[in-house]
């Protein structure tokens, strides 16, 4: 019997109603909802977040994810990466970071990791002191070509989002990198996740060419995360 799939769930709170505490209030509760029905991965992808808001959004999100009980009967514990920013993910307590395609690579986020946040960086985040208890951070990567996925292994990042794998609806002008793509992708030496336009309709196709994984942000944030995760494990 294959492995259940890894899920990965991206977010973002401009997809909700409301004004910004509103929004904040609901990304938190299905951050909760995530962690209590067995999500592995949480990206917290609020690029356009001050880093002081983002680094209180992160530390409440750790909090989340850690006092949530799971609903799945699993201990597996869901993991916390903050999209680009090393320095708000190692002062927060998160396990690691996403960085997104051409941004620094996995071997220098770890150097900056084990030296911990700068004087520059500790200025303007709430505490000095390093809160996270990972020696090594967990590092995934954003590629669009097998090619980018071989040069993440290669720079020892732990997991690979290969997007967009289908034709998004948000962006019906974007090429989609296709199946025979993410197939070739998945050669390379590391989990890699499908992203872009994936449904409950065609993931079990993206599993089937190898991948690890489905990614999302409408596919879990849109729809009840129990009934994905069921259907999912299904596959």
């Amino acid at each position: 019997m294959a492995p259940s799939p890894l899920l990965y769930y991206i977010t973002s709170r401009a997809a909700f109603l409301g004004d910004e505490q509103a929004r904040r209030f609901r990304l938190l509760e299905k951050i909760e909802e995530a962690a209590g029905c067995g999500i592995d991965y949480i990206q917290l992808r609020e690029k356009d977040m001050p880093i002081r808001e983002l680094e209180s959004l992160a530390r409440e999100a750790v909090r989340i994810i850690r006092d949530t009980p799971k609903k799945t009967g699993t201990e597996i514990r869901t993991v916390l990466l903050i999209n680009s920013r090393t320095d708000v993910a190692f002062a927060a307590g998160a396990d690691g970071v996403h960085l997104p395609a051409g941004d620094v690579s996995p071997t220098d986020v770890r150097k900056a990791w084990k030296d911990g946040p700068s004087q520059a960086d500790a200025s303007i985040l709430r505490s000095q002191f390093a809160t996270s208890n990972r020696v090594d951070p967990l590092i995934a990567v954003s590629c669009h070509s097998p090619e980018e996925v071989v040069r993440a292994a290669a720079s020892r990042a732990t997991l690979a989002v290969f997007a967009p794998v289908f034709e998004k609806k948000d962006a019906p002008g974007t090429m989609p990198a296709g199946l025979n793509a993410l197939r070739h992708a998945c050669q390379a030496s590391l989990p890699v996740f499908g992203l872009g336009g994936v449904t409950l309709l065609n993931a079990k196709s993206c599993l089937d060419a190898g991948a690890a994984g489905i990614a999302g942000i409408r596919l879990f944030q849109e729809n009840d995360i129990a009934t994905i995760v069921r259907e999912l494990h299904e596959h």
